[in-house]
């Protein structure tokens, strides 16, 4: 059968864009379709516009921190608005490079929804209801996620979610978030930041379940020095208006009066409407698409990748297997490769967090584990007098020796952790570390100067 593209890609993110550059880099003839925003989450309604937000929020603190250097500075005031306005822009240059990048690729772009029709057949439905059928012999669903509601709370549609979060038109004075993960955390710390009372309420002890316990501990701490009140092994019952205010009821009966619900739960897979069914492609129970390691679906043709898959969701790791995919089907051997184990992420809260590699529990599955930590007041903070510790945390392997996980609160930490992260990849030892020479004054030297052991995980010994 001849087929319109050799490719088709439905999803206009970070990673269905690579695999669309790069199969037609090779040669082959590619389609791309996208409904809402070029570029996907990322640089929509996620990483990039939160990471401006963040860096909003810290200029607001190293102002008030520059008094102990000095500095005779008048108490900050923010203009949320122009905050937007420049955020916004932003996002908009960043959607024509998107573009731009794709019709200079000879990838043939359209702006419309994609849904299968059969395993090869796609039915293209643009913004005014102009349908279109396009055949492909290959493809790839990256349509990525959406953010995830709290149906059974009851008055649950009285909340915002992580998407209506970056187009406020002010800022809220009060605000409740629901869920300490990777969006609570973050939005909570940005609009501590700016100036909001902020509450954050969440099911486990402590804040970013599947993290670290040490690092989760420390980071509650901090959050807590920060004037952010937590309320943990907590859920909403109940959501009220009262008036433009909103009364929350907690599972514990305590009772919040705020501004704004932030429900911060997490992203579910963006497959309703893909006519998934008509292609006989599998999804789990959370509606994700079931791939292998190879991103292949149950029809040995249509692939997916990033966020519709629910495997590791980050923009890096979307990216690189979107340009594995086209590799390994259109270019000629032998094709790049990417390290999946370890990746290195970020938490980007004020203090920032990241992390690569196993945690201590994950670790000691393995076997003992040797437990290096450094807990300090950095140099900035002796000065500015803002309350506070940088933790350090790495894991070995005892009989190998290989560092298998470091952890990091604190200061410019998601910038160390990635030559770390280039470290664990290539098998770095603890002696790798002791022997390389320190940036000084630095806190990343405290890895190449950790000696004392913490303690031995996994037996019955005691700290060293």
């Amino acid at each position: 059968m001849a087929y319109d593209y050799d490719l088709f890609v439905i999803g206009g993110g970070s990673g269905g864009v690579r695999c669309a550059r790069i199969a037609a880099g090779h040669g082959a003839r590619v389609g791309i379709a996208e409904d809402t925003h070029w570029g996907g989450t990322c640089v929509n309604v996620g990483c990039v516009p939160k990471k401006i937000m963040v860096q909003a929020a810290e200029y607001g603190r190293l102002a008030q921190d520059s008094h102990g250097f000095g500095w005779d500075t008048h108490p900050p005031r923010h203009d949320w608005a122009a905050l937007m306005r420049r955020k916004d822009a932003e996002v908009g240059r960043l959607n024509d490079i998107y573009r731009k990048m794709l019709d200079t690729s000879g990838v043939t772009r359209h702006d419309a929804h994609a849904r299968f029709t059969d395993p090869h057949t796609l039915e293209l439905r643009t913004q005014d209801g102009t349908t279109t059928t396009v055949t492909a012999e290959r493809i790839v669903i990256a349509v990525g996620g959406t953010p995830s509601r709290q149906g059974h709370i009851q008055g649950h549609e009285l909340a915002i979610d992580s998407d209506q979060a970056f187009f406020l038109p002010d800022l809220p004075r009060r605000i409740l978030m629901i869920g300490g993960g990777y969006i609570g955390v973050e939005f909570a710390g940005l609009f501590r930041g700016m100036g909001a009372e902020v509450d954050v309420v969440f099911r486990q002890p402590l804040p970013l379940r599947g993290f670290d316990e040490d690092l989760r501990e420390a980071l509650a701490t901090a959050m807590t020095a920060h004037g952010i009140r937590l309320h943990p092994k907590q859920t909403v019952h109940k959501i009220e208006a009262v008036g433009d205010a909103r009364r929350v009821t907690l599972s514990g009966g305590h009772v919040l009066e705020v501004d704004l619900v932030f429900a911060a739960v997490g992203r579910d897979p963006r497959t309703p409407g893909l006519g998934l069914d008509a292609a006989g492609v599998a999804t789990d129970k959370t509606g994700a698409v079931v791939v292998d390691g190879a991103n292949r679906t149950n029809q040995p043709h249509i692939y997916a990748l990033g966020d519709v898959s629910n495997s590791m969701n980050l923009t890096p790791v979307a990216i690189a297997e979107g340009h594995h995919l086209a590799d390994t089907l259109f270019a000629p051997p032998p094709a790049r490769t990417w390290s999946f184990n370890p990746v290195a992420t970020a938490v980007f809260y004020s203090t920032p967090m990241a992390t690569v590699g196993l945690t201590e529990t994950e670790a000691i599955r393995h076997g003992p584990a040797d437990i290096y930590m450094a807990s300090f007041t950095p140099m900035r903070h002796t000065i500015s007098g803002r309350p506070g510790k940088t933790l350090m945390k790495m894991i070995v392997d005892q009989a190998s020796q290989r560092v298998v996980g470091v952890h990091i609160l604190g200061d410019d930490a998601p910038e160390m952790m990635q030559g770390i992260g280039v470290a664990l990849t290539a098998g770095a030892t603890k002696a790798d570390f002791d022997r390389t020479i320190g940036v000084h004054p630095t806190s990343a030297e405290e890895f190449v100067t950790l000696r004392t052991r913490t303690r031995v995980a996994g037996t019955t010994a005691q700290a060293a």
